[in-house]
């Protein structure tokens, strides 16, 4: 047993050294799905827009809808697409797009959609004090009656960051202090922290978190690298894995879900113990996307979509996130008839 109370490479889970892991699947009419909302544009989002969108959400059967933590970005999103592996150039003429704040619209969300579950995706660890985040997610857990899911990743755009002056230096590093300071805190405990980065000195979340060990951490990744691995098995209750740029097939997840599940077998974790969760683009048809030669997003008839979702049922993956091309309340409305056919019995 390692000193952390976790087992030793050599207690893992009977069956899961040295070969594949293999989850139970998840039965297709069980499969949650989620909705990215469209909290973004070039030119004015309202939170009118927002709200109408995920009461038609709530309506057609979605279960969480999830908020972007994003600022101010190149609305070609060409950084995030090159950090996803995608070759995808420079514009220079590009329009800049805005985003609505992330943790101000989930408040607002808990309260607006009574039965949905709400999410970051993801948040930046280096946008705001680990301890005040922290604060801000068991609050809205609180407002929501527990349904919450804070995700957390290290921020995937450097000039993002620049741009409003946060630093970035050493950003996976800071990632891996706030994920330890946001897990003592929603424990009740009180917290020493005095690091380079981050220094508290007897913080403690009063009121404490609405649940007992606070609201569940996803992380999420795309080949994630060794030491991203490491902190998946070690501090998500949640892993996503986010194909939104690149190939929304289940061949595909299931690549990066035996990186994941391979990372929990070598840090003494049971892989089942991490829920699994992907996203993808939905290209809804008559939204006029075209996707790039590179890409393969969910697409075609409701029947086709459905079975591709099956495929990630089928791999043990508990919820699909989709970020739709028809972003307004007739996408949402459109995507329906694929949560007909996911949810209806063979």
């Amino acid at each position: 047993m390692k000193a952390d109370g976790n087992p030793t490479n050599s207690e893992a889970p009977p069956g899961v050294r040295g070969d594949p892991f293999h989850r139970p699947p998840v039965p297709p009419d069980r499969l949650r799905l989620g909705l990215i909302l469209p909290t973004w544009t070039t030119t004015n989002v309202r939170w009118s827009e927002v709200v109408e969108i995920a009461g038609v959400a709530e309506e057609v059967g979605f279960d969480s809808v999830w908020v972007s933590d994003h600022l101010l970005l190149p609305s070609n999103n060409a950084e995030l697409k090159r950090r996803a592996g995608v070759d995808f150039p420079d514009d220079p003429d590009v329009e800049l797009e805005g985003y609505l704040e992330c943790f101000t619209t989930m408040a607002a969300l808990a309260v607006a959609v009574p039965r949905l579950e709400i999410g970051s995706f993801v948040a930046s660890t280096g946008y705001r004090n680990a301890g005040l985040m922290a604060k801000m997610a068991v609050t809205i857990d609180d407002i929501s009656g527990g349904r919450l899911i804070l995700g957390v990743g290290s921020g995937d755009s450097e000039g993002e960051h620049r741009t409003f002056g946060f630093p970035t230096e050493q950003r996976v590093g800071r990632f891996e202090e706030a994920l330890q300071i946001t897990k003592k805190l929603f424990a009740n405990e009180s917290v020493d922290f005095d690091s380079p980065h981050h220094q508290l000195q007897g913080a403690k979340l009063l009121p404490g978190a609405h649940r007992k060990n606070g609201p569940p951490i996803m992380i999420g990744t795309l080949n994630p690298k060794s030491r991203m691995q490491r902190l998946v098995a070690q501090y998500a209750d949640i892993w996503n894995g986010w194909l939104g740029y690149t190939d929304a097939s289940p061949e595909s997840a299931q690549k990066q879900l035996g990186i994941i599940d391979g990372a929990c077998v070598e840090h003494g974790r049971d892989p089942n113990s991490l829920t699994a969760t992907t996203a993808v683009r939905g290209a809804m048809p008559g939204s006029g996307y075209t996707p790039r030669p590179d890409e393969n997003p969910l697409q075609g008839p409701p029947q086709q979509m459905a079975e591709t979702l099956r495929g990630h049922a089928k791999l043990g993956i508990a919820e699909v996130q989709v970020a739709l091309t028809m972003g307004g309340p007739e996408g949402v409305r459109a995507f329906a008839p694929v949560i007909e056919e996911l949810r209806a019995k063979s």
